[in-house]
């Protein structure tokens, strides 16, 4: 009997000590539990690029504004950005403050990698000529070039 009440104290004992290994550390009050909300995902702005400057194959090609604005429209880039870029739930791209920088490189990097606060990586999806497209397009606006303007 006693040999029986020894057995089943150990086999709970064992349980026991089974389910505390498997249950996570408790974190005290007021600690991180790992990405806060309120923090930025996604590349943020930081020091300067640290690779060379991406130069845009379709600079100055007046087909690839008219195709940059057909995939703008076509990607619902509208959606977030505005029918005309001029901004809604996402930024506006008419304006000349941009905070991950408003150069050809720094636009294909926004697209591609995606930003924090809900822009997201379309490069995964995209194909490096149609964020071209996207970019000289963007570029555009506020231009004289700007195909389809407001």
């Amino acid at each position: 009997m006693k040999a029986l009440v020894w057995s089943i104290l150990l086999i709970v004992g064992l349980a026991f000590v089974a389910a505390v290994a498997q249950t996570p550390p408790a974190q005290p009050r007021g600690a991180s539990t790992g990405v806060a909300a309120s923090e930025p995902i996604g590349p943020v702005p930081g020091p300067g690029r640290l690779r060379p400057a991406l130069k845009n194959p379709f600079e100055g090609d007046d087909a690839a504004l008219v195709a940059g604005r057909k995939l703008f429209v076509s990607f619902n880039c509208s959606g977030c950005h505005g029918g005309r870029a001029g901004g809604g739930m996402g930024p506006s791209l008419r304006d000349e403050d941009w905070i991950y920088g408003s150069e050809p490189a720094d636009i294909f990097d926004s697209i591609a990698e995606g930003r924090a606060h809900g822009m997201p990586a379309w490069g995964v999806l995209l194909p490096p000529q149609y964020i071209w497209q996207l970019v000289s397009y963007i570029d555009s606006l506020r231009t004289p070039r700007e195909p389809d303007p407001p």
